[in-house]
């Protein structure tokens, strides 16, 4: 979700040597009235003048009678707090008191005397201007015997104050003709050596009343980019201090006489001020940007691209390679859309610009192409692989530059930059970089990067915590994290309507794989997740009633958020959560062994569902359709650390294998343990309470035992611990069939015979169940520990073999107090 923006533009994006007069055409069309109107923009006296209650420009009004000031984030604004202070009076007392001392915001209106056009300022509490203030004074009498005076006269205007930002009208006549205000500042000044009263006009502060601020004086351009860069940040919700704002117009912009605000020098004294003129400043400079007029230069701003950040070619020397380079990112920006994309661009550029820096050190620099060829490509290969073996880069590092290098080399001939006229035109064929050149990717770790269930159970366990280091959308967050296994842009981007049902009234996560812009993606939840989602509603509802839920998300952020369309940034997640791991207590695993807290960061707890499924057995098909990846390669590698646990497992497990007979075989287990995973591999079948290795039995698949499925009498067959519950269950269902048999007088002896185990059946497997379970009780609690929880591991993959996968929350173990 993004934040609201402005108007869409009336009149083209200006290029690069646009006149001032078109670029302020073209920001004033990005400008709306509504936010001119809600601002208090007065365009015939430039002035603006946001009303008391505006959501981001204005305050409250201060309490105190006959003050017009507006708060800030004190219950007074800030000269009546002053006055509170000085005083001994309390509060409740002191807002009583109508404010009447002298101030700048002295209320200003036209004469009383009739047809008087001069303004009287209520100094002396009498409301005529000041020339009639001194016939008052030779008049003698009342106000109001004044003013019936037929011999009183009204006096033609003064006009406007001669100060360029000042919109009072002057009180003084002669050469001064300055309001009230900046006459008493000319008094004061125009006594100093070195005073320039024309300069003083020009640069002098307006002034305002209470929360005005003048744009008078300032070129069309610069009020044009000030009133947009304010628009945008109104519409991104941020508040903006009125008062810093017209500091920055009286101190800073006036005063340096610049027809832009990029020629505006940064104030040196106030920090809020340069802050606000940075930010208005890159927001008027972006509208104007063009992905054209940012082609031309060697450092873009990938904003004009519809991304973040900047783009360097500087670094590449060679005026072919640059450009080809430049030709190469307009493509790529154009096609990917993911919040790397800017990240993915400069690494491509980096790769190109370790082959700038071999093609430099060749006697023409690299500058004549058809000179080039394969001898320079090895020469690139090889210094990547010197600079890698003196530790100077990382094997990941020398891949990543040599594989981004051959994508824009490869990239650039598809897109025809080899043709005549092109910058690559007369390269020689030889000067390319193969699939064979790219150093091969390392093996990825076996241990993979999901957390141990223990972990994951002290995480779940502080989450409490988390929530008072943050706050609650922070908290869910990362439940949605342990819950769904999606990525946090992916819970981050959440819109507040993501919840559904499915034709069984089953909940549904309907969300956005930005990865790989696959849109509504459906993610089936359980329902303790759901409750989560369906609180979470409730509190948005209940902070942003107005907005429509479609314009909503679910997390939103607490910052510049007016409209409740701005989510929580996923790196300000990753830094709050690395805060709070940080604060946990060390985390040990079931054996004593102290887990590594770095290990332990938000993409983790995707890794961690995956692979929670995938050592339940669910098939890869079904677990990419879950984790909605495109490549079965991609899901393969949980597998590959299933695979890992599997073997640890079977370990363990075959240490305790039995044949028919109950006797303990593979004695000397570590030496053949390769031999026996290759043979439960191909050359044994599942039988229902062991391991059949009939050859025959074996090639149909377990369908062609002539003995059917008399597993006991048979010396192809063995078990191991895993098989107990099976073995057991197979004892009881005998025990209980000879019981049945027994009790039927319908059916013919003959009949009961043949259906009836036979007592030797009954008596191999009570011995052989017998014997498995005195060996598990013989070992230590330690042992035996591990003999279980290795047993459960091959029962659950055997599940997944048989073609019987079910898929499990993987929730309630980790946290026992939420039900399924």
């Amino acid at each position: 979700m993004t934040a609201r923006t402005a108007a869409l533009p009336t009149a083209p994006a200006p290029g690069p040597d646009a006149s001032d007069a078109e670029v302020t055409t073209f920001l004033w069309s990005l400008i709306s009235e509504d936010f001119l109107d809600g601002a208090g923009w007065n365009a015939d006296r430039r002035v603006l003048d946001p009303p008391i209650g505006h959501p981001t420009l204005g305050g409250r009004r201060c309490p105190v009678p006959g003050c017009i000031s507006p708060v800030k984030g004190l219950k007074l604004c800030s000269t009546c707090y002053t006055r509170l202070r000085q005083s001994s009076l309390a509060y409740e007392e002191f807002v009583q008191i109508p404010r009447t001392a002298p101030h700048l915001h002295l209320p200003v209106g036209d004469c009383r005397v009739s047809g008087c056009e001069r303004p009287w300022t209520d100094s002396g509490g009498r409301p005529v201007c000041r020339s009639h203030w001194w016939q008052l004074q030779k008049h003698g009498g009342t106000l109001e015997e004044f003013l019936a005076d037929p011999s009183v006269k009204g006096l033609p205007s003064l006009g406007d104050c001669a100060a360029l930002a000042c919109n009072r009208r002057a009180v003084s006549a002669g050469e001064t003709r300055l309001c009230h205000v900046h006459e008493k500042r000319w008094v004061a000044l125009r006594g100093e050596p070195g005073v320039d009263r024309e300069a003083w006009l020009r640069t002098a502060p307006s002034c305002g009343f209470a929360a005005e601020v003048s744009f008078r004086g300032l070129p069309d351009l610069v009020v044009a980019q000030l009133l947009f860069g304010l628009q945008h940040r109104c519409h991104k919700g941020a508040r903006t201090d009125i008062g810093n704002f017209r500091a920055l117009i009286d101190r800073t912009t006036r005063p340096s006489g610049a027809r832009c605000l990029e020629a505006v020098p940064d104030p040196a004294s106030n920090g809020n001020a340069l802050i606000l003129l940075n930010r208005t400043r890159a927001y008027a400079i972006q509208a104007c940007k063009t992905p054209e007029g940012e082609y031309g230069k060697d450092i873009w701003d990938l904003t004009a691209f519809g991304h973040r950040g900047t783009l360097d070619f500087i670094v590449i020397p060679q005026p072919w390679l640059r450009e080809s380079a430049k030709r190469w990112a307009r493509d790529y920006l154009s096609k990917v859309r993911s919040k790397s994309t800017s990240s993915h661009a400069r690494q491509h550029i980096n790769g190109l610009a370790k082959i700038a820096e071999t093609l430099r050190a060749r006697p023409d620099s690299g500058l004549d192409l058809a000179a080039l060829s394969r001898a320079d490509i090895e020469n690139f290969l090889n210094r990547m692989s010197f600079l890698e073996a003196n530790g100077r880069m990382t094997t990941n590092t020398r891949r990543s530059f040599v594989r981004m290098a051959r994508n824009v080399l490869k990239q650039a001939r598809a897109l025809g930059l080899t043709r005549p006229g092109g910058p690559m035109a007369g390269l020689p064929d030889d000067f390319t970089i193969t699939r064979h050149d790219v150093p091969k990717a390392p093996e990825p770790p076996e241990e993979g990067q999901d957390l141990p269930a223990e972990v994951m159970r002290q995480l779940c366990a502080h989450l409490d915590l988390f929530e008072d280091m943050t706050c609650r959308e922070l908290r869910l967050k990362v439940e949605l994290l342990m819950d769904t296994g999606r990525r946090p842009e992916e819970i981050c981007r959440l819109e507040l309507n993501c919840l559904t049902r499915d034709g069984q009234g089953k909940p549904v996560l309907t969300y956005d794989n930005g990865k790989e812009q696959r849109q509504r993606r459906q993610l089936p939840i359980h329902e303790p997740t759901a409750k989560l989602i369906l609180d979470q509603q409730e509190r948005v509802r209940a902070r942003f009633p107005d907005e429509p839920a479609s314009k909503l998300v679910l997390l939103p952020t607490q910052n510049l958020n007016l409209h409740g369309d701005r989510a929580i940034d996923s790196n300000h997640l990753s830094g709050m959560h690395r805060d709070w791991v940080e604060a946990l207590p060390e985390f040990r695993l079931d054996d004593g062994t102290v887990f590594d807290k770095e290990k332990i960061f938000p993409y983790a707890y995707r890794h961690s569902y995956a692979q929670r499924h995938a050592d339940a057995g669910v098939p890869i098909d079904a677990l990419a359709e879950l984790m909605d990846h495109e490549s079965l390669e991609t899901t393969r590698t949980y597998y590959r650390v299933k695979e890992v646990r599997l073997r640890e497992a079977v370990d363990r497990v075959t240490q305790m294998q039995f044949d028919r007979h109950g006797a303990r075989i593979w004695g000397a287990v570590t030496t053949v343990l390769d031999a026996e995973r290759t043979r439960r591999a191909i050359g044994s079948v599942h039988v229902p309470f062991g391991i059949c290795s009939e050859p025959s039995n074996v090639a149909a698949g377990g369908g062609a035992c002539p003995l059917r499925f008399r597993c006991v009498g048979c010396d192809h067959f063995s078990t191991d611990v895993s098989y107990l519950p099976e073995l057991s269950a197979y004892l009881d269902g005998l025990l209980r069939q000879r019981e049945k048999l027994r009790s039927m007088t319908e059916a013919d002896d003959w009949a009961r015979a043949e259906a009836t185990p036979s007592d030797e059946e009954i008596t191999r497997v009570r011995r052989l169940v017998r014997r498995v379970t005195e060996d598990v009780d013989a070992l230590t609690d330690d042992e035996r520990a591990e003999i279980r929880q290795a047993a459960a591991i091959v029962r659950r993959t055997r599940l997944g073999f048989l073609g019987m996968p079910r898929i499990r929350q993987p929730l309630p173990d980790l946290r026992p107090e939420r039900p399924a």
